[in-house]
């Protein structure tokens, strides 16, 4: 079809995705958007549904390769809590160690933008958020746990989760964040106990 321009939408959605990790929902402009994509404004409205539609899009993309990690590393420890939550870590570790993608967490930048963000968009964001807590509390109980530590765990390791992302992107060292994670998998091994 002449006129049509075609493009790659994985291609797209990384650079996009990496652009809005980098520097933020309110940091990333229309322009910067069309420099990491490659593809003029127009095509990013028409295609992609403007800067909203795009950033959904990087958003569900992000949370789907992430979830996809964490289910995982989740259950081939799904008998064992401690084992869990430790590859639970695993990911987020990895991930921050990943010299090929930003510092920080996508979806924790994203929580903080709330106000920045549209009523949809910002809604949309705590739902993905939300979603570490009942893939921990399912892994924690299919382990053994009562519910009620399970969902105690659950809410924890998705807190410290998220701090380890903050830290990382402030310079934490590989072996601080090791030693935060190992203070909560001693929590959870005492549960056990």
């Amino acid at each position: 079809m002449a006129g049509k321009k075609q493009f790659d939408m994985d291609t797209v959605l990384d650079a996009a995705m990496i652009q809005f990790w980098r520097s933020g929902y309110a940091g990333t402009s229309l322009d910067d958007l069309s420099r990491a994509t490659g593809l003029n404004r127009s095509s990013i409205y028409s295609s992609l549904g403007g800067k909203d539609g795009l950033f959904l899009r990087c958003l569900d993309r992000y949370a789907a390769r992430y979830g996809d990690k964490f289910d995982a590393a989740l259950s081939r420890a799904a008998d064992d809590p401690v084992a869990a939550v430790r590859a639970f870590f695993d990911v987020t570790l990895g991930r921050i160690a990943d010299p090929a993608v930003p510092d920080g967490c996508l979806m924790a930048q994203s929580v903080m933008a709330g106000p920045t963000l549209s009523p949809s968009v910002a809604e949309h964001v705590k739902e993905l958020f939300g979603l570490q807590r009942p893939r921990l509390r399912a892994a924690l109980k299919t382990g053994g746990m009562s519910d009620e530590d399970a969902e105690d765990f659950a809410v924890h390791v998705a807190a410290v989760n998220q701090s380890l992302a903050v830290m990382g992107r402030g310079g934490a060292s590989p072996e601080e964040l090791r030693a935060i994670v190992d203070v909560t998998v001693d929590a959870v091994a005492r549960v056990r106990s």
